[in-house]
C-alpha cells in the first residue's frame, strides 16, 4: 500500500528526539487535512509518534515498517 502523501520528510539516521521535533516542525507549515511522510530508522519511533499524535490530537494514517525503515503517515487536524 502506498499512499501519497502532501510533504514527505526522511529522518532516517536521527534519533529521538529529533524525528517527533521534525515531524511537528513540518505540520507547522502545513495546512489542516494534508499528510505527511515520515521516514525514520529509530526503534523507538514507532512509540514515539503512537504517544505523540495522541498527546497532539493528529491523525497517524499508517505505520509501515520496511527492514528497519518505519513509514509513517500523520494526517494535520488542527
Amino acid at each position: 500500500m502506498s499512499l501519497l502523501t502532501d510533504h514527505k520528510l526522511d529522518c532516517v539516521g536521527l534519533f529521538c528526539p529529533m524525528p517527533i521535533l521534525k515531524t511537528r516542525d513540518a505540520l507547522k507549515g502545513m495546512a489542516v487535512g494534508q499528510t505527511l511522510e515520515m521516514l525514520s530508522d529509530d526503534p523507538a519511533s514507532e512509540a514515539d509518534m503512537k504517544s505523540w499524535t495522541t498527546r497532539t490530537g493528529h491523525e497517524l494514517v499508517a505505520i509501515e515498517k520496511n527492514a528497519s525503515v518505519y513509514r509513517f503517515i500523520v494526517r494535520k487536524t488542527r
